[in-house]
């Protein structure tokens, strides 16, 4: 162990984030609102901005200890633009409280900003869990791999999560229009279903399909990318997405990436894609490799270290 220590502040714990730290040589802390001993190798600390919204006073005291050992305090934001189940009055406290050296985002539109610093810090893929699991590239090139034409696997509950209740009703039409065209599809709530299964639908589904997640909810889509747009590519699967801003800063649009733009349109790129096998698998492969070059968690966890070094170093010139 080089010494270098790291604090992360999730109540229910962020392993991936941990574990990428780890593997970068850093000790991590896990939920520490007050400093421990040894501070002195602590390089950053990393907080969930959610729960730190939530409880604002606990934040500013951590902050102000931070502060006195020189410590850049890091909040990572995975639910913006819009917060869902935070009240807008705790936002501006929390805002005005101005508790953040660095406000690290899944998304860079103009919305909320916590810190002077703001950087993109997207989704990624935690590699343990997100791989070829036994499978290869050139297997998948084979048209007899498949099972399904189309699948899509998630929270799809939108009575428990309004949340999500326009994917609800999003899947529920596409699987009639999908029916009528004779399109085979595994279009499924994903509660109950084991990781397994889940894996093996990805994989043997010629397009797998994305549309909205959690953050979307309460106005404008969010740029941002949800975690399936990295983590299906990761297992070798061909992804079907709906728009999103951020696209064209992880991945090459003309050659990782294909989307559609509502109802019509994902029916028309379905169609389009099915009858272009060899394409999508084209799309398909140099997205993987995109996203284990690119976007895995060490890549975002080195991203924070290297945000928390530039601040530690304009410290020292100003």
């Amino acid at each position: 162990m080089s010494g270098k220590k790291v604090i992360i502040n999730y109540r229910k714990g962020f392993e991936p984030l941990e574990e990428a730290f780890a593997n970068l040589g850093y000790e991590v802390i896990k939920n520490a609102w007050h400093l421990p001993a040894g501070a002195d190798d602590i390089e950053l600390a990393v907080v969930n901005l959610y729960e730190a919204i939530r409880q604002p006073w606990r934040a500013l005291s951590f902050k102000r200890q931070l502060s006195r050992a020189g410590i850049p305090l890091i909040g990572l934001d995975r639910d913006a633009p819009w917060h869902m189940g935070i009240r807008k009055r705790r936002i501006l406290l929390f805002r005005c409280l101005n508790l953040l050296d660095i406000y690290a985002s899944h998304t860079m539109q103009p919305t909320w900003n916590f810190a002077p610093t703001k950087i993109y810090s997207p989704n990624a893929v935690w590699v343990r869990n997100f791989n070829l699991h036994g499978h290869t590239l050139d297997e998948m090139r084979d048209p007899g791999f498949y099972e399904y034409d189309v699948s899509f696997l998630g929270n799809m509950d939108g009575v428990r999560y309004k949340e999500h209740a326009e994917r609800q009703h999003f899947f529920a039409a596409l699987r009639e229009r999908l029916d009528a065209l004779g399109i085979r599809h595994y279009i499924k709530h994903s509660s109950g279903i084991s990781e397994e299964e889940q894996i093996r639908v990805i994989q043997r589904s010629r397009i797998n399909l994305s549309f909205r997640s959690s953050c979307d909810h309460g106005g404008e889509m969010s740029w941002g990318l949800p975690e399936r747009c990295y983590g299906v590519p990761a297992r070798g699967g061909f992804l079907l997405t709906d728009r999103r801003r951020h696209a064209a800063d992880d991945f090459d649009l003309t050659r990782e990436w294909a989307d559609y733009e509502g109802m019509d349109d994902c029916i028309r790129q379905i169609q389009r894609w099915l009858a272009n096998f060899a394409q999508t698998r084209a799309i398909a492969e140099a997205a993987h490799e995109k996203v284990m070059a690119c976007h895995t968690y060490e890549h975002r966890a080195q991203n924070l270290i290297n945000a928390a070094h530039a601040c530690r170093a304009a410290r020292q010139t100003s």
